[in-house]
Order: structure tokens, then sequence, then C-alpha cells
């Protein structure tokens, strides 16, 4: 077989050999190529410009006792499930990660973790287990500790879902620890879009920013919603601006005996339908900045009702208050 063209074999997986010598010319040994760090391949790979490398996301060591410098307390909770329907359906995993931080939204040490299975009163349904792979035999016999879910949440100062609109009613039925907390959601709360990011999806999320975990897993996906919210594209980080919108106030709005003729004019501006089953009203209803309140009753009042002196009622919310079941 000719070897006047360069073979596969002469060359290393992440460096170019020296090019063969001409036919009949003797050369001395060549110094085996150095070997490449893990870390190394991945950059060569990279500035190829032809691949993308994924990292393993790692969860952090704990560090029982924070640093000074930051003083605040956070959650990252995730819950798996038996369905959607936090009335009736059951937790049967629940991962926390406690972690320090500070007013700035800088994130400072993971100083607790739990994670705990839960067996419901009825079978896991299939397709819970395969989304989560959480099977009946694994669950047989669990109970979560509430002792050491009590240990984490109280001292929080905020609590953090991806989702928090499913989290917190399923966490609030199990405990009462968690109807007196401040939640924030990591989905609605994070202009990911503005960041570069096409999607919501925790797995997509960690994907765009070049790291990999194994999902679906309680404590799994609260180690890697840390992550991408201290190390996700965009300054100031994705922590700092949930944080930052944790501390402000929403207003929903009812618009409460609109006109019917109205209803795609309130669909098309936002506005969502309530059938009174959910503890409120039976009407078309929005939740904006309460800097836009203002605005928003003028063009109630004007557009919708059309008199000036329409007066919807009105919820003010905090982080107290919103993702309530």
């Amino acid at each position: 077989m000719s070897r006047s063209a360069a073979s596969p074999s002469q060359f290393d997986l992440f460096g170019i050999e020296d090019a063969p010598s001409p036919a009949g010319e003797k050369t001395a040994a060549r110094a085996p190529a150095r070997a490449m760090s893990h870390e190394d391949m991945a950059r060569h790979l990279v500035e190829s410009g032809r691949y993308r490398v994924l990292r393993r996301l790692e969860p952090r060591a704990v560090q029982p006792v924070a640093r000074p410098e930051f003083p605040l307390r956070g959650i990252v909770l995730d819950t798996e499930t038996t369905g959607l329907n936090h009335r009736k359906d059951e937790i049967i995993e629940i991962g926390l990660v406690a972690f320090s931080f500070d007013a700035e939204g800088r994130i400072g040490e993971v100083t607790d973790v739990y994670g705990g299975l839960n067996q419901p009163s009825q079978p896991i349904p299939a397709d819970v287990t395969r989304l989560t792979g959480i099977t009946d035999e694994m669950v047989a016999g669990q109970r979560i500790d509430p002792e050491a879910v009590m240990r984490l949440v109280e001292p929080a100062d905020l609590v953090i879902a991806h989702n928090a609109g499913f989290d917190r009613p399923f966490c609030e039925a199990f405990m009462d620890v968690f109807r007196t907390k401040a939640w924030a959601c990591s989905v609605k709360e994070v202009d990911w879009g503005k960041r570069g990011y096409e999607g919501t999806k925790l797995g997509y999320l960690i994907g765009q920013s070049g790291y990999f975990h194994d999902g679906h897993r309680a404590v799994d996906d609260c180690f890697a919603l840390l992550e991408v919210m201290e190390r996700g594209a965009g300054s100031p980080s994705p922590f700092a601006e949930l944080h930052a919108a944790s501390q402000r106030a929403n207003v929903r709005i009812f618009a409460e005996n609109s006109p019917f003729d109205m209803k795609d004019h309130l669909k098309a501006r936002g506005y969502r339908w309530s059938d009174g089953s959910a503890g409120l009203p039976k009407c078309w209803w929005v939740e904006l900045p309460e800097e836009a309140l203002e605005a928003e009753l003028a063009y109630l009042g004007t557009e919708i009702y059309r008199w000036r002196d329409a007066d919807p009622p009105v919820r003010r919310l905090t982080a107290f208050d919103r993702y309530k079941g």
C-alpha cells in the first residue's frame, strides 16, 4: 500500500506528527507526542470551529459555614411528582440545595443539600417513570424527612424553582414552612431570550451554556440550575437578574364585567381567562409590574370599559404571594 499521501496512522488525534520523509531518506526516531489533557483536547476541538464541547456539570462541594460577605440564604428546589395537579397528585422526590448570596446577587457557597424519595399512596404512572426513572420499587418504604427539609428551608430568604408555579403549590401542600417564604421562578423572572437562549427548559439552558448533567432527578437538577444561574450568558448574571426581580412587586388586574365583545382585545394584550376555580374571580386578568398599573388602568377605562372612572379590582403581589396555588 502506498504511503505517499498522509494516512490516518501518521496523525495523532490532537496534533499532527512530522510530515513523512521522502522515499529512501532515513530519519531519526521521533520522540512520542506529548499527551494532551482533556482540557487541551476540548480547547483544540473548540478552536477548530467545527465542534462544540459540553462539559459535565460537577456538583459543588458543601461548605457548611458561609463567608460573612454572603449573608443571605437561598434554596434551589426541585420536585418530581405523580402528576400535574397539586390537589390530587403527590411528590415522589424532592431536592434542595442551600446556598449563600449577597444583596447584589453574587453567589457564595453551597451550605447544605438534601434529597429524598417518597412513596405515594398510588402506583407511579408509567409516563412519570419513563421521564424521571423513578420506579415504585425505588420509593417503596421511603419518606421525605420533614426535619431535614425544615433545616434547609426555615432560614432561607428566597426559594427558587425552575417553574415555581408548579413546585410551590406541591410544596405548600406538603409542608407549611413553604407558605411563608419568598419564591422566585427562574423561568419567568430571567429574560433568557435577551441573553441569547432560544428556550427556557433546564436541559436546553444547560446545553447552550456548554454543559450537560444527569437530568430529571431532583438534586441533580438543583445543582445544574444553580450553575446556570451563576455561569449563564450575559451580565449581570442570571441569578442577579432573578434576585432583583424578586424584590419588585407586581399587580394583578381583574377586568371584571368587561364587555364580552372586548375579549379578543384583552386576549391579544396578554390577559388570561379565569374560570373562578383557582381562587381568582371569573374574568379576564393580567399580571404586570407595579409601575405599569396606572397606564393599564387608563387603557381599560378608555379602550375596554369606555368610561374613565372604571375601577377594576387590583391585587398587589410580592415574592411572598407569587406562584401560590
